[in-house]
Formats: structure tokens, C-alpha cells, sequence
């Protein structure tokens, strides 16, 4: 009948089956079935099943022609209990599958009403394993099923319930985050019921509420009074008033009772005292299992044990967690966490009274003499009592009533750093500031230390207020101008002075690294002034100037100018003295002024004199520590070391490690140090911390000023203009001398109008030439119009470059269409910004453009070139706060118009002049009539160059001859 209406009759067995990769299963095995395409029938079984993807997740396979079906553990429980027939299909189940059909139907009912726990006998942290919760019928009903499993060979089908757990577990995140949660509660390497029984298990992860009105714990009290022992207790927890107490039996009344601190007393309730002796065994074999040792108890297993000062050290830092980790409550002091916590502290304060006026010098070298004390919160120890304590091997030791705790690490570490210091007789002055201002160890005992030890300095109080005068300026007295200075100083250049003869009473370098234009020049002059003065009729060895040959020149017109009292021999040029003739050249200077590259080409030299002061100006130059001229520079020995920058830093931290190495050698401890300790937290990880600890580092030793402070801007001028007097190279002083020659052999030989052409053409032709060579000569090329055939060329690039480094704008002025063109080329590569160039021949609305474009303060601009006829006048240009006349035009109406395109109404900062003049050449001489009010009347003012040509033969020699064979190295 079946066949006519299509229902296919088929026999269907099961084993419960162990393999050894996937585990455990149940395998079908399908007998009668009219075999159709491959996986139809698992198709026909499981065309219900969602979670199987309709039985595609089914494995199948063939055995001896028959299918076979392996099914994992929640696939079998889902395919025996599903609850109709399958349409098309007769199944008729073997004995053994029937079997296991009963036992699905029992485990999906249990699982369904929530009747399954954590089996703890077969728990670890690898593997969760469960069981059912079952009354007393089903139990036996189970176990009745099991022994029958056991007759067909099916070995651990107990395990059955567990497995479909975890595989439900593993296919929901939610509930597999929870089981681990439960795994983490037990521990990694868990098996807790070698010292907890089942119950307490279950209750410990919060699979069961603890339903006992009383919790025991271990306790440890500190010793009550003098000579008393800490003492190991059992406490109880009374949930009523949900206090813990001292837990007591009263043999006499046969009672147990609780005890608070005060020995007052509190019966235990009758139904807590009938369960109590249980759990008091319960936890002593639990406590025996953990420590491995009997604990001291009396008849009732009331845990009394009496400990040493050692022995509670060790309960408190290991034998707690042993015992918290198998379950155990334990109560500890309520200070030892805090006290544990606590980092140990370095404390000194300086002997003696070192800085007073009595002996006021004293240095970074200075070995400084402290009594130590060794910090842990509020209690402090001296180095002696430290000493005892140690040698002693004590842990825990109370001082001023209160609990302090020595770790062996922290021993270990003070240990060290007492024997570094002895080691050093003391710390010099550079360690103790360090300690101070970054408020960590010093730097030489990194190496030596795991873990930074916390330092805290306390100075006398002349040091205090030493300190107080290095963090504020303004504490500090103000020096009286020196009479030998000619020049006015502004109420900050006054201040700077104070600093740095400050710096100079106590033997320590500085960083006059204020903005461009404050005047840097004029304090150090003011410096050395008031040094000779101070000196009287005592004879010191000159100082030493080292600055970029650009400006050599300018320091020489400006000692002239403001300190012609002191004397100042340059040592350059190719007759500059060399040897044995070196000291006797310089011999009764105050001052003597060299290049960066001569520093290191005559550092034999150099090397002969210990310096009264050694300066550095543009001391950016030795940036890179590991140049010759840097490692030169550095050889040199001096009294006091001065570095003047308007950019103390560039780039990266290293450069500022290399000026403080000089100013301070060793303050920043070694290139190594410095880039363990700051570079890498900082430039890597931006650490804040660090970033800070660095700045009360650095910040004694460096004034930087700026025009932008207030204070600043109350003592400018609204424009300030300079003069930056320029050498000339060697090519320059070889074509110069040519060109004046050949003048000089034809003025006298030619007509009145000729000679004046001539006398004009030389002219212009000395003007090009100081710009740049390749501008007299007409070369084209890249390489023609290198910088470094040009020293005006070079201290432009210097000037531009600081100015882009402030995020500020220039005006560049020249006279040469050529001139202006490479000057916009250089620029325009060197800052990768549009650098616009106005000129004659560019048409009004592209001029208009230029313009808008250079005064929108959104876009990025550094300079603009102008030509000064074209852009000389009738231009409104206030973006740029810095104006640059790279030739001189000598005709100051002219010259002040120009200025005036930045220098009008509209403008909100300071501008600051550069005017470039070459030294020794007629523009600097020409300049010096101007400035002298020399032949100023009117034709000079408004025909500009037409006055030259009715100079005499020997006056124009005069004024065309090159002074002094100025040149550049």
C-alpha cells in the first residue's frame, strides 16, 4: 500500500560513535533506500532544518553502498526529537536508535526548562563541562538509559548534554562571552574542587545564589600594642547588620559568639551555630590543601595563629593570594593596599651654605652634599634608619604610627643609588637641577635603575633663591648700563645683560635666543662692556665671537659703533695670523671674532687660549653635534659659554642637545641618554609628561623673548631698520679690484662726457658684481648662480629663512630685473610657495593679482620681489612685516618710499629694515657719507648717482678702492 501512494519504507539505525579529530557524534545509516541523486536524502531528512542550511551542513558519505549521515551532537538532538513524520518517508528506527531517540527526548526537555549546571568534577579552563539537574525518578530513569548505551558500546554519552551546550554556546557570541566570563571567575588553571566542595564552586562563578546567611573569612590583625604579635583570626560576617567580626566559642555556656573590636560581644544565631562546625572544618581542609601546612586552632577549628613581623610580610604579599585564588575571603589591614601602592621617594637636602654670597660661584660641576631621606607616603627614614632596615631584612616596619612597606626591589634600588652617589662623592650641581626640574632620577643612573626612583630636592635657601631668580627674570637685580657701551639699551636688552652676567657670577652658559631684530648683537656687546669694566685694572684673556662670515663685518661696524672702547681683532683673511704667532696676535684684545668654517680649520689655534667668554651668534650652526666643526667648537675651553640663536631648535630635538652641550656640557647628560630619556618619549609618542619636564629642564638656561609679548612691544620702535654689512668672496674682491683698476688706468685719458660714461658703467658694473657675480658676468645656468659665490645671497637665504620659521613675510627690493629674477627662482624652490615678482614689464592686472593674492593672509606666502622703481611706490602691501633692500639705490627718499608699501597705516606689527651693504666696497663707503650728512643737499638727494662723476681721480680712487681686502673664506 505504502508503495502505490509513493511512501518509501526505509530502516534507519544510529551509533554513538568517537573520532579522534572531530569528536564525538552520531552516525546514521539509511537500509532501503531507493537510491536517487547524491545528497537528496539528507535533503528528504532535514528539509525542515534551518540551522543546517536544509541538511547541506549534513555530512554524507557511503559506507559498503549504504548512505551514511554523521551528525554532530546538537544536529543528532535536533533530528530524534523533531516532532512529525517527514512526508514521502517511512522511517522505522532501530533498537539502538530508539535509544538514543528516548535519551534526546530527556535531554531537550531538561535543556528547555533550564535543568542543566556546570559539572565542576570535569571543569577546567579549557573546556566547559555540564550535566542535567534531574529529581530522583528521572535520575534513575537516565541511569537506567546509560547502562542500556553501555550494552551497544556506547562509552560517554553522559558527556552528551555538555557537548550540545558548548556547540550552542559557540554559535552565539553573546552566550559565548558569558561562558568565558564564567571560565575567567574559575581561574586559568582551575580545579577548584581539590580545595572547595561543589556547592561553594557553583555559588564562587554565580551560577547559584548563596543562600547561607553568614560568610567566614581569614583575617589578619595588626599587633595590639607594644611586643604584641600580629595575629591570624577567623572572622564571620553577620548579614544583619553586615559588619565582620571576630568569631568565639565559649566553652563554658557552649555558645559561639561574635567580637567586635572592642571585645564586645554578639551571640551567633541557633541556625547559623548548627552549620558552623562543618564549615570551620570545610575551611580548614581547604586551607591545609592550598598552604600545605596545618593552621594553629583550637577545639572548634577557630583559626588563632599568632605571627611574626616577617611571617605577616609574607601572609600579606603571597599566602593572601594563594588563598583568594582557591576561594578563600581574606581581610586585610585596610592600609596595606595603600601602603603596597606607595612609591618610594628620594628626598635630599643640600648642606652647607652653598650659593650665598660668601661663595657665590660654584657651577653645574659643583659637587653638592646632601643629607638623604628616604619617602613612603607621610613617614620618612634617614639613610642610617635605611641602613638598619635592611641590614635587618625587615619588610614591614611602623614609624610615627604608621605601617610602612619595603619591597626587596625597592631595597635593591636604593641600594644602588647610595652607592652611585658615595661612588661620586656627592652629585654635582647639573644632577640636582636635573632631579629638581624634571622631578625624576639623574640621567647617569638610568642604566643602573628598572624603574625611575622619584626624586625630590630641597635647597638651602640661598639655592631656593637662586632658583627663584633662574625661573623669573624679573628677580633678578638689573645691572646698571656700563659706561664703556655708547649705545642706549631698551628696558628688555637691559634685562637680558642682568641675565646673562647672572649666568656668568654662578659659571653657568646661556641662550640668548630671542626673536630677529630684538637686538641679541647689542646685549652681548652691553655683555662684555660691562665684563671689562667689572675687571677694572684686572687682566683678562680676550673673548672669542664665532659667527657666520656674512656677518663678520656687521659685528665689526657695530663695536665701532657702540663699544669702541673695546678692542676687537678679526681673525680671518688670508694674512690672519696661524702658529706660534696665533697668541701674540691676539694679545691684550678683548675681543676676538672668527668664521664657523675658520673655527674648525684653526682649532689648534683656537685651542692655545682659554677664552674669557666663548660666544656662538647664529649658533644654529652647530645643530648637528657630529660635525667637525661642531666637535671643534666644542674642544675650546672658556669661562663662560654663550649661545645667541633666533632659532634654538629647527627640526628635531637632537639640535637643541647640541647648543645646550655647549652652553652646559653634560647638563643633558650624553646624546644617548637625551634620546632614551626625551627624544623617543616626545618626537615618538608625544608624551606630554616628558614635553614638560623637558621645558623645566631647558627653560633656566634659555631667554627667548619675542615682539609679539607685550612687554616687547611697549619698548619698540614702530620700524626698526639695520644694516647688514656683507663680505665679498674671493672671486668678488678678484673682479672688483680688476674693474677699478681698469677704470682708474682710463679716467684720465678721456674726454669730460666720456669720462663720466665711464665712470657710470664702472659704477653699475660694482653694484652687480656685490649682488652676485653671474649678474655682472651674464651667466644663465643654475650652477652660475650658486649662493655660495654670492655672501649677500647667503645672508638673504639666512634672513628668509627665519622669517618663514616665524610664519612671517618680507619685501625684497632690487634694482636689477636679473637680480630680482633669481632671487624669485631660489625662493620658489627652497619653500615650495609661490613667490611673486613685480616688476616694469609685468601688466596691471596681473600686478593687481599679485598683489590680492600676497595680502590674502589664507594663503602661503614668505616673500615678495619687487623691483624698486616698479614697485617703489603706490603699492599697499601690510601682509609683510619685514622689508629687504638687496642693493642699495642711495638715495634714502627713494629707499623710505619703498619701505613705506609695508610701513603705512594698516599695518599691526613692528617691521623690521635689512639694508645690505658690502664692506669695504664703495657701498659701504658711500653709505657712511649718507649717514655722515656728507655732500646732502639736494642733487645728491634727487639725481642719485650723478654726483660721482664730478668727484676728482683721487677721490673716486678713495671711494672705488677696496678697504682692507675684505673677503669671504
Amino acid at each position: 500500500m505504502n508503495r502505490i501512494c509513493g511512501i518509501q519504507p526505509i530502516a534507519i539505525d544510529g551509533i554513538w560513535n568517537k573520532n579522534e579529530q572531530s569528536g564525538y557524534s552520531i552516525v546514521l545509516r539509511v537500509d532501503g533506500w531507493k537510491e536517487g541523486p547524491f545528497g537528496q536524502l539528507r535533503s528528504l531528512l532535514f528539509g525542515w532544518d534551518a540551522r543546517s542550511w536544509y541538511g547541506t551542513d549534513i555530512e554524507e558519505s557511503k559506507l559498503n553502498g549504504r548512505t551514511i549521515l554523521t551528525l554532530t551532537p546538537r544536529q543528532a538532538l535536533e533530528f530524534l526529537t523533531a516532532p512529525a513524520a517527514l512526508h514521502l518517508l517511512q522511517l522505522n528506527y532501530s533498537e539502538r536508535l530508539h535509544l538514543l531517540r528516548q535519551i534526546a527526548e530527556q535531554l531537550l526537555d531538561c535543556l528547555a526548562q533550564g535543568e542543566f549546571e556546570p559539572d565542576a568534577a570535569a571543569w577546567s579552563a579549557e573546556q566547559a563541562s555540564w550535566r542535567m539537574v534531574l529529581d530522583q525518578e528521572r535520575q534513575q530513569h537516565w541511569e537506567h538509559c546509560m547502562q542500556q548505551a553501555q550494552q551497544y558500546g556506547f562509552e560517554a554519552l553522559h558527556l552528551w548534554p555538555a557537548l550540545v551546550i558548548n556547540e550552542l554556546l559557540e554559535e552565539d557570541a553573546n552566550v559565548r562571552a558569558c561562558w568565558q566570563e564564567l571560565l575567567h571567575k574559575t581561574g586559568e588553571s582551575l580545579l577548584m574542587t581539590k580545595v572547595i566542595d561543589e556547592e561553594e564552586w557553583l555559588t564562587a562563578i554565580g551560577f547559584k545564589e548563596d543562600t547561607l546567611p553568614y560568610k567566614l573569612a581569614v583575617a589578619l590583625h595588626e599587633p595590639a600594642g607594644r611586643g604584641a604579635s600580629w595575629m591570624l583570626r577567623t572572622s564571620i560576617y553577620n548579614t544583619l547588620d553586615e559588619q565582620w567580626y571576630s568569631l568565639a566559642f565559649d566553652s563554658q555556656f557552649e555558645r559561639w559568639y561574635m567580637e567586635d573590636a572592642d571585645g564586645s560581644r554578639l551571640s551567633v544565631p541557633e541556625a547559623w551555630a548548627r552549620t558552623l562546625p562543618e564549615k570551620l572544618l570545610r575551611e580548614r581542609q581547604r586551607y591545609i590543601q592550598v598552604l600545605e601546612q596545618e593552621p594553629q586552632t583550637d577545639a572548634h577549628y577557630i583559626m588563632q595563629q599568632a605571627m611574626s613581623e616577617q611571617e605577616a610580610w609574607h601572609f600579606l604579599e603571597y599566602t593572601s593570594q594563594q588563598l583568594l585564588a582557591a576561594g578563600c575571603k581574606v581581610i586585610l589591614p585596610g592600609w596595606w593596599e595603600n601602603v603596597k601602592s606607595r612609591r618610594l621617594k628620594v628626598k635630599g637636602k643640600v648642606r652647607g651654605a652653598l650659593g650665598s654670597p660668601a661663595e657665590p660661584m660654584f657651577g653645574l660641576n659643583q659637587i653638592v652634599q646632601f643629607d638623604w631621606r628616604f619617602a613612603l607616603g607621610d613617614s620618612e627614614i634617614s639613610e642610617q634608619q635605611f641602613l638598619e632596615i635592611a641590614a635587618s631584612n625587615r619588610r614591614l616596619i611602623k614609624l610615627d604610627e604608621h605601617w610602612v612597606y619595603l619591597s626587596a626591589d625597592d631595597i635593591a634600588r636604593v641600594k644602588k643609588w647610595l652607592k652611585h652617589v658615595h661612588r661620586k662623592k656627592g652629585l654635582s650641581f647639573s644632577d640636582v637641577l636635573q632631579m629638581h626640574l624634571r622631578g625624576e632620577h639623574a640621567d647617569w643612573l638610568e642604566d643602573e635603575l628598572e624603574e625611575e626612583l622619584e626624586t625630590e630636592i630641597e635647597f638651602n635657601e640661598h639655592l631656593a633663591k637662586w632658583l627663584a631668580q633662574l625661573h623669573n627674570i624679573g628677580e633678578i637685580p638689573i645691572a646698571k648700563p656700563p659706561a664703556l657701551f655708547l649705545g642706549e639699551l631698551r628696558p628688555y636688552q637691559q634685562q637680558g645683560l642682568s641675565w646673562l652676567l647672572f649666568l656668568r657670577r654662578f659659571g653657568m652658559g646661556a641662550v640668548l635666543a630671542d626673536d630677529m631684530g630684538l637686538g641679541k648683537t647689542i646685549q652681548y656687546m652691553a655683555y662684555l662692556a660691562a665684563v671689562k669694566e667689572a675687571a677694572q685694572e684686572q687682566k683678562l684673556p680676550p673673548s672669542l665671537l664665532i659667527c657666520p662670515t656674512s656677518v663678520i663685518g656687521n659685528w665689526e661696524r657695530e663695536l665701532q659703533r657702540f663699544a669702541p672702547h673695546l678692542k676687537a681683532v678679526l681673525h680671518y683673511g688670508t694674512k690672519r695670523a696661524k702658529g706660534e704667532k696665533f697668541a701674540a696676535a691676539v694679545e691684550g684684545a678683548d675681543l676676538v671674532i672668527t668664521s664657523y668654517a675658520l673655527a674648525q680649520i684653526d682649532s689648534e689655534e683656537l685651542q692655545q687660549i682659554s677664552w674669557d667668554s666663548l660666544c656662538l651668534d647664529e649658533a644654529q650652526n652647530i645643530k648637528n653635534a657630529y660635525t667637525k666643526q661642531a666637535v671643534a667648537i666644542r674642544k675650546l675651553l672658556a669661562t663662560h659659554r654663550i649661545a645667541l640663536t633666533g632659532t634654538p631648535m629647527e627640526n628635531r630635538l637632537t639640535e637643541l642637545w647640541s647648543i645646550y652641550d655647549f652652553i652646559n656640557p653634560g647638563y643633558l647628560g650624553s646624546l644617548y641618554q637625551f634620546r632614551r630619556s626625551m627624544i623617543v618619549p616626545i618626537e615618538r609618542e608625544k608624551d606630554s609628561g616628558k614635553i614638560e619636564a623637558l621645558q623645566r629642564w631647558v627653560k633656566p638656561f634659555m631667554l627667548r623673548r619675542v615682539k609679539k609679548d607685550p612687554s616687547i612691544s611697549l619698548s619698540l620702535p614702530e620700524k626698526q631698520e639695520s644694516k647688514s654689512f656683507i663680505p665679498l668672496t674671493a672671486e668678488q674682491v678678484s673682479l672688483y679690484e680688476g674693474i677699478v683698476s681698469d677704470l682708474l688706468q682710463k679716467l684720465d685719458k678721456e674726454a669730460p662726457m666720456q669720462r663720466r660714461g665711464l665712470i657710470l658703467g664702472s659704477l653699475t658694473k660694482l653694484k652687480q658684481l656685490c649682488d652676485h657675480p653671474a649678474l655682472l658676468l651674464q651667466q644663465q645656468t643654475k650652477k652660475h648662480w650658486a649662493i655660495t659665490r654670492s655672501s649677500k645671497l647667503e645672508r638673504l637665504v639666512e634672513i628668509v629663512d627665519h622669517i618663514a620659521e616665524l610664519g612671517e613675510r618680507c619685501l625684497i627690493f632690487t634694482q636689477y630685473i636679473e637680480m630680482g629674477t633669481q632671487i624669485q627662482q631660489l625662493l620658489s624652490q627652497r619653500y615650495e610657495l609661490d613667490v611673486p615678482y613685480l616688476h616694469g614689464a609685468v601688466p596691471k592686472q596681473k600686478r593687481d593679482e599679485m598683489i590680492q593674492a600676497f595680502q590674502n593672509e589664507e594663503l602661503p606666502h614668505v616673500a615678495f620681489v619687487l623691483s624698486l622703481k616698479a614697485g617703489g611706490t603706490g603699492l599697499n602691501l601690510t601682509a609683510a612685516n619685514h622689508v629687504i633692500h638687496f642693493d642699495r639705490w642711495w638715495n634714502p627718499a627713494v629707499e623710505n618710499q619703498a619701505t613705506d608699501r609695508a610701513f603705512r597705516i594698516g599695518q599691526t606689527r613692528q617691521v623690521q629694515v635689512h639694508k645690505f651693504i658690502t664692506i669695504g666696497t664703495l657701498e659701504e663707503k658711500i653709505d657712511q657719507m649718507i649717514d655722515g650728512k656728507q655732500m646732502l643737499n639736494d642733487q645728491i638727494v634727487q639725481q642719485s648717482d650723478q654726483w660721482i662723476t664730478e668727484l676728482s681721480t683721487d677721490e673716486l680712487r678713495e671711494l672705488f678702492t677696496l678697504r682692507n681686502s675684505w673677503l669671504k673664506e
